[in-house]
């Protein structure tokens, strides 16, 4: 695997040697099976762009996570054109990451991804709960005829008998996906984002308390006049004080593997939503490794 420089990589950073890097960023800007706006293709790469302008103290934390952390970013590489052998390739990119003991968050790209990138954690561990930030509930079949669509992303991944979720943010689903997630509500749960003023953290603690978690964030969770830079903008959505306690939650209380942030769709000249999201792996990462157990 080939990275960029520090300074070219996420955050922008000056490389420093004694940082025992321990996250590598993995810029995947799949777009094979988007169904509205276009562009997550060029979603790692404004992320990275905009993660130079991210202030590295938090205030939160009172520290320079980045420096507790030590992040390297891969260097952009050609992915596979079909869709099922690039969900492989980005499945491969995780298990070898993980086998040296990384963290790997992945940039996307479209959804489908997270079948992929979950893969080798179903392997790795005997139950594995996805917590899951989305306007849909991806949990269609099929959708214009392709299995592996953005739109099945989580029907994938509960492809994994080891594997249930918890979603955030739902407010987009079809009939058939409302009628199998009321047959399957072992397997899923949904706080709904009509339901949003009634969410509670001890609620949201014991359901992730000492649990093996994958994050996924699509950033069409966040309301369209927060975030319209994505293919499928939703109104009635989340905003950063309705995302941020909830991430810190699960990561006081249960063990993170792996992340990814996908169907970022840039807007040329409104660097803000590219912002947004680089702020938002910034965070991520900062609560993962302060409450790593």
């Amino acid at each position: 695997m080939k990275y960029l420089s520090q300074k070219k990589g996420f955050l922008g950073y000056d490389a420093d040697s004694k940082i025992n890097k321990k996250v590598v960023v993995i810029p995947f800007g799949l777009e094979q099976s988007v169904s509205y706006g276009g562009g997550t293709r060029n979603g790692p790469k404004e992320i990275i762009k905009a993660s130079h302008q991210v202030e590295l103290f938090d205030e939160d934390l009172n520290k320079e996570p980045y420096r507790f952390i030590g992040i390297k970013t891969l260097k952009p590489f050609q992915i596979k054109k079909n869709l099922n052998s690039a969900i492989d390739q980005i499945s491969e990119i995780n298990k070898k990451l993980i086998s040296e003991n990384k963290f790997p968050l992945v940039l996307g790209g479209e959804h489908s991804i997270t079948p992929g990138s979950i893969k080798p954690f179903t392997k790795k561990y005997e139950k594995l709960t996805i917590l899951h930030f989305d306007a849909h509930a991806d949990l269609r079949e099929e959708y214009n005829g392709e299995k592996f669509s953005h739109a099945c992303a989580m029907k994938r991944c509960l492809d994994f008998k080891n594997v249930n979720i918890i979603s955030f943010g739902i407010r987009n689903l079809s009939i058939d996906e409302m009628n199998f997630y009321n047959a399957n509500r072992n397997k899923i749960k949904i706080f709904w984002a009509k339901d949003k003023s009634q969410w509670r953290l001890n609620e949201v603690k014991k359901i992730f308390s000492k649990k093996n978690v994958y994050i996924t964030f699509d950033v069409d969770s966040f309301d369209s006049s927060i975030m319209p830079a994505t293919g499928t903008p939703e109104p009635g959505g989340l905003t950063w004080d309705d995302v941020i306690p909830i991430i810190k939650t699960v990561c006081q209380n249960s063990n993170i593997v792996g992340a990814d942030i996908n169907e970022l769709a840039p807007i040329k000249n409104f660097n803000s939503y590219n912002f947004l999201v680089a702020k938002l792996a910034y965070k991520i990462l900062s609560y993962i490794f302060e409450f790593k157990r």
